[in-house]
């Protein structure tokens, strides 16, 4: 695993470290590049020691790895859009996080003893408030390995009974035609419901995520009402955004 991989082998990691496995085909919609092309960055995954090559695609060879890759992706821009983020919060504030790399890091910079609370479905943000002194609620659910996330029925029966100021939630994409999009339907429900349950809806995203498309859509366009992220997308995407009234902040 010494040899270094490059942005789109990066990509395909992030995306299997949702699902665990990756189809050549949904790659080839994804990056719009020849098989060819796609075949040898499978190789090279393999090579390293990252995958297992099978019929029509690939899977994970060790999700501990994958996550540890997932959360090296534009760490920098990540660090800088978690904490523009939590500037948002308020003192009184009921917040929801949801999985992920860069609502992590949201969570990394919520003051300690701030009077809050913070609603989550995933254990490694539980774990970053531990000992913040801040009032921690973890939903209960079924344990996903690859995001450390619960999820299912007695997650969305949690989330129903409950009201936020605002929700941090993160994407793996966001198009013109679908919105903000996600690659796993269990992460997509919790996503969705959080949204519905909040005055207050907070995308955040770094760069790299405008423009792709994933499986399942949980949120059109005008059901955020701010995006996070580092870079303003291209110009009818940013376009999009205005004609909604989503405010984009893009850090400094």
């Amino acid at each position: 695993m010494q040899n270094p991989i490059n942005q789109r082998q990066q990509q395909i990691l992030d995306r299997m470290a949702v699902d665990g496995e990756v189809k050549m085909a949904e790659l080839k919609e994804m990056f719009e590049v020849t098989e060819m092309t796609l075949r040898r960055d499978m190789e090279k995954l393999e090579q390293g020691g990252y995958i297992k090559r099978t019929f029509g695609g690939a899977i994970l060879v060790g999700n501990d790895i994958a996550l540890h890759e997932r959360s090296g992706v534009f760490i920098e821009e990540k660090i800088r859009i978690g904490k523009l983020a939590a500037q948002l919060i308020q003192p009184g504030d009921s917040i929801f996080l949801d999985g992920g790399s860069t609502t992590l890091q949201v969570a990394r910079f919520i003051q300690v003893n701030q009077h809050i609370t913070v609603v989550t479905n995933a254990l490694n943000i539980a774990a970053e408030l531990q000992g913040k002194q801040i009032s921690t609620i973890v939903i209960g659910g079924m344990l996903m390995g690859q995001t450390s996330t619960l999820v299912g029925p007695i997650a969305t029966e949690a989330l129903e009974k409950m009201a936020f100021n605002r929700a941090f939630i993160g994407t793996t994409g966001v198009s013109l035609k679908h919105g903000f999009s996600n690659s796993n339907m269990h992460e997509t429900e919790i996503k969705r419901l959080a949204i519905q349950q909040s005055s207050e809806v907070n995308i955040v995203m770094d760069h790299s995520k405008f423009g792709r498309q994933d499986l399942f859509s949980f949120a059109s366009l005008k059901a955020a009402d701010r995006v996070i992220t580092d870079q303003f997308p291209k110009q009818e995407l940013f376009d999009a955004f205005k004609e909604e009234d989503v405010e984009i902040l893009e850090i400094n």
